[in-house]
C-alpha cells in the first residue's frame, strides 16, 4: 500500500503488526480515503493470506438480506428461500471477513455476530445446526460508532470487540505527498487503460489539483484524473481537463485559505461602503472617516474612478 506522507507511513507500520496477528481491526476514516484498500494489505500481510478474503457491504441490503447474505440460510428459512445457502461468514472461514460500513448492520445482526467473535459459531437462518468458523473481522466505517453506541444504535460490547486495534485512515487533504504521488500513479495507469499520450500535469493542473480539498478522497482523486485523461489531447493534462467543478472549488478555497494583505482589505471595505451608498463618494467618504479627495485618491490607484 502506498505510503509517501508520513500520516500515511504511520497506517502503514501499525497495519504490518496487526496484520501479524489474528486480532479483530477497524478501520474508520471518510468515504473513498481507502479503507478497502488498507484492509485488503492487513489480509495480504496476515498468515491467512493464503485463503479467502471475503467482503460484504452493510450499507447495500436490507436488514433481513444483510442477515441472510452473512449468516446464509437454510431451506424454508423465509419466502424464496427453495434451497440453503452459505453466508459470507462461512465463505470466509481461515480466511478474513470484511465488514463494509458496519454501522448499518441491525441491532439483531449485531448480537449474532457477537456470538461469532466471542464462541467462533453460529447457526443459519432457519436452521438448528451450530457452524464453527474461523475468520478474521476487519469492519469498516465512516461512522462515529462511540457516539452510535451513545445513540444505542450501536452495541457497545460489540464495539468493544472491534475496536481491538483501531486504524483512522487520515482525509487525502491532509496527504500533500500522497496527493502528488497518486495523482501521477493514476495518471500513468489510465494512460495505459485508455490508450492516452498524457503523462504529466501542467503546473496549473498540479494547482488546482493541490488546492481542492477532495472531499471524496482518494476515490474522488481517481475519478477526476480518469476523467482528465480521457478528454485530453496532448502530453500534458491542462487545467482545462479538469472537471470546471473541481477547477471553481479549488479556487475558492485557495482565496479563503490566503490571508489578505491590508490593502486588499482597506479595498474591499472602501467597494463595500460604496456599494451601501450606491456610489455616493461623498457619503461613503464620511462613513470611511476620511476626505472625498482621498477616497478618489484611492480609487484612482486602483483604477476605478467612475469620475
Amino acid at each position: 500500500m502506498a505510503a509517501f506522507s508520513e500520516a500515511m507511513r504511520e497506517v502503514v507500520n501499525l497495519a504490518e503488526r496487526v496484520a501479524t496477528t489474528d486480532a479483530n481491526v477497524l478501520v474508520t476514516g471518510e468515504s473513498g480515503a481507502g479503507k478497502d484498500a488498507l484492509a485488503w494489505f492487513i489480509h495480504s500481510r496476515s498468515r491467512r493470506s493464503e485463503q479467502p478474503l471475503v467482503k460484504i457491504d452493510c450499507a447495500t441490503l436490507p436488514a433481513d438480506l444483510l442477515e441472510a447474505e452473512l449468516f446464509g440460510y437454510e431451506r424454508g428459512a423465509f419466502t424464496g428461500a427453495s434451497e440453503a445457502k452459505p453466508g459470507r461468514l462461512e465463505a470466509a472461514h481461515r480466511g478474513t471477513l470484511v465488514l463494509d460500513e458496519i454501522a448499518h448492520l441491525s441491532l439483531e445482526a449485531q448480537a449474532k455476530l457477537l456470538r461469532v467473535i466471542e464462541h467462533r459459531e453460529f447457526e443459519r437462518l432457519g436452521g438448528r445446526k451450530t457452524i464453527e468458523v474461523d475468520a478474521r473481522l476487519v469492519a469498516l466505517t465512516n461512522t462515529d460508532l462511540k457516539n452510535a453506541v451513545e445513540r444505542r444504535a450501536f452495541r457497545d460490547d460489540l464495539f468493544y470487540r472491534l475496536n481491538v486495534v483501531q486504524i483512522q485512515l487520515p482525509p487525502l487533504r491532509e496527504r500533500g505527498e500522497d496527493l502528488e504521488q497518486l495523482g501521477r500513479e493514476f495518471l500513468k495507469s489510465f494512460a495505459v487503460k485508455h490508450g492516452r499520450l498524457a503523462k504529466q500535469f501542467s503546473p496549473e493542473a498540479w494547482k488546482f489539483l493541490r488546492a481542492y480539498d477532495f472531499p471524496g478522497n482518494v476515490r474522488e482523486l481517481a475519478n477526476i484524473i480518469e476523467r482528465a485523461v480521457i478528454v485530453s489531447t496532448g502530453n500534458e493534462i491542462e487545467a482545462a481537463d479538469l472537471p470546471e467543478s473541481t477547477r471553481v472549488a479549488a479556487a475558492r478555497r485557495e482565496r479563503k485559505a490566503r490571508r489578505p494583505s491590508l490593502a486588499e482589505v482597506e479595498s474591499e471595505y472602501i467597494r463595500e461602503t460604496l456599494s451601501a451608498t450606491k456610489g455616493n463618494k461623498t457619503e461613503a467618504a464620511r462613513i470611511l472617516g476620511i476626505s472625498r479627495k482621498n477616497l478618489y485618491e484611492r480609487l484612482a490607484r486602483e483604477g476605478k474612478d467612475e469620475g
